[in-house]
């Protein structure tokens, strides 16, 4: 199969050639490498690809036999390493598939590598130390975002339709916005984190997928979705497969265009006039759109002050593990100075204050919920301003502390972390772009708890009404046309 040919399909239209004989998986698996070796190079997105252990039945889901990539964190593949993006987990091994790991073999997914993801998923750009930056395929000087920065520029730039992500403010929806993709970020309880913790982030964080197109995403959460043994909660199950939900009219829609961020930062003005576009795209299709403002039911300081109590205080059971494991120091050796940083910070914080924090998540959660008793969606940028030029994310962050480092994450995405806070799940769809650079805008739209059906509906309708899968970066896999894997 030629590159030119293997990038113009997403995972479902691979997965029918393989169920009709075209292709075989192994022939998919061989043509992902070689789109690897075209583009990896000039991204450092991927840090270790794998041979297929895999062989997946032809046909057997609608997946079976995509080439597929698992973010470094939150996902344990029997053998391989998981290194968390940090000098302090290098060359941690996993002794057994976590049961999303298993799932992904059950789905037929060809796992070929992973991704590289900041240091303990601490940022919402790509840029850790261990394994170097992560390069934004849409224009190289500027990042992917992050924490899951590699799947998707992994995913944009052609190795993969689809990838492996997570997110606990945002890491799925902001690499989507940055690279031009669809993410949705389930809901709280809708994918098990088992077996080895029950919630990460204290139920903040989620796993999902990066993709280029709406059903990919769709038949992806089809597959994977679904509580396990002794989960500590459970999202309701679907009415019917997401799948065929992309297909379904969403009928009428009341939507609540929120366009100034939460914490009062500035948008740039071409986010604002995507997001008005998109508004405008909206109300064509039939629904109805209006400009709300919502409470979060705490100040924005109060939520980055308890945010920052449940992150660093999570993070020290982490760095604490990995100390013991490998009888390494915890010091600028092992750890970035703002990962070391948020470490002395959630050292000092208190159980009464960790109990407190925990109140916010309830507090923020019930004013999310009312919201969604009077309108069905909510309509917002996905980020505030364009991918950052690459070093410029944490300039000055070697001087501040824990807090601080809290601070900047939520400055520079303040539109997706409440849904995290409050569980509902939301979306990033790549509905425009910025005319001067080129550069993709993310359009976020999130949903009461449990309502990815109506997200994934309403998906489908803008991929159909303003479809983007034409747009392809100046690094893409697809341009190698002479190169083939048969």
């Amino acid at each position: 199969m030629k590159l030119s040919e293997y990038v113009t399909h997403d995972g479902v239209g691979l997965a029918d050639l393989v169920a009709r004989g075209q292709v075989t998986s192994a022939e998919l698996a061989a043509t992902a490498r070689l789109a690897y070796d075209a583009v990896n190079p000039l991204l450092n997105a991927v840090v270790e690809t794998w041979p297929a252990e895999d062989t997946p039945t032809p046909g057997s889901t609608p997946l079976a036999g995509v080439p597929f990539l698992i973010k470094d964190l939150a996902v344990t593949m029997s053998g391989k390493r998981t290194e968390l993006g940090s000098r302090l987990a290098a060359g941690n091994v996993a002794g057994a598939d976590s049961l999303l790991m298993m799932r992904f073999r059950r789905a037929g997914l060809v796992t070929l590598g992973r991704t590289a993801t900041p240091e303990f998923a601490y940022s919402t750009t790509t840029e850790g130390t261990l394994y170097g930056a992560t390069r934004n395929p849409w224009d190289p000087a500027r990042s992917p975002g992050g924490s899951s920065g590699g799947s998707g520029a992994a995913v944009a730039a052609g190795m993969v339709p689809i990838a492996h992500a997570t997110d606990a403010a945002g890491s799925i929806r902001v690499p989507a916005a940055a690279n031009g993709l669809f993410g949705l970020k389930p809901t709280r309880g809708r994918i098990s984190m088992g077996p080895d913790t029950d919630e990460v982030f204290n139920g903040l964080a989620v796993h999902g997928a990066l993709s280029r197109s709406v059903r990919d995403s769709a038949a992806w959460l089809d597959l994977v979705h679904g509580p396990e043994t002794g989960d500590p909660y459970a999202a309701q199950r679907p009415a019917r497969p997401y799948a065929q939900e992309v297909t379904r009219s969403p009928g009428r829609l009341r939507i609540g265009l929120l366009s100034r961020p939460w914490g009062g930062r500035g948008l740039e003005r071409t986010v604002l006039d995507a997001a008005l576009r998109s508004a405008r795209l909206a109300e064509s299709l039939g629904h109805r759109v209006e400009e709300v403002q919502v409470g979060l039911g705490v100040d924005w300081e109060e939520f980055v002050l308890a945010n920052a109590r449940l992150w660093a205080t999570n993070l020290v059971t982490w760095i604490d593990g990995f100390a013991a494991a490998f009888g390494r120091p915890v010091d600028a050796t092992t750890l970035e100075a703002e990962t070391l940083a948020s470490y002395a910070y959630g050292r000092q914080v208190s159980g009464t204050e960790f109990v407190q924090a925990l109140a916010m998540r309830n507090s923020v959660a019930r004013a999310i919920g009312r919201y969604f008793t009077d309108f069905d969606l909510m309509l917002t940028p996905t980020l505030p301003e364009l991918p950052l030029p690459l070093g410029t994310y944490a300039a000055g962050a070697e001087n501040g502390d824990g807090l601080g480092w809290a601070g900047q994450l939520f400055h520079r995405s303040p539109f997706t972390a409440p849904f995290n806070v409050a569980g509902t799940p939301a979306m990033s769809v790549p509905l425009e772009t910025d005319p001067t650079t080129g550069l993709p805008i993310g359009i976020q739209f999130a949903a009461g708890h449990g309502r990815e059906d109506v997200l994934f509906r309403l998906a489908g309708q803008l991929e159909r009404a303003a479809p983007w899968g034409h747009r392809t970066p100046p690094v893409w896999a697809g341009t190698a046309t002479a190169v083939t894997a048969r």
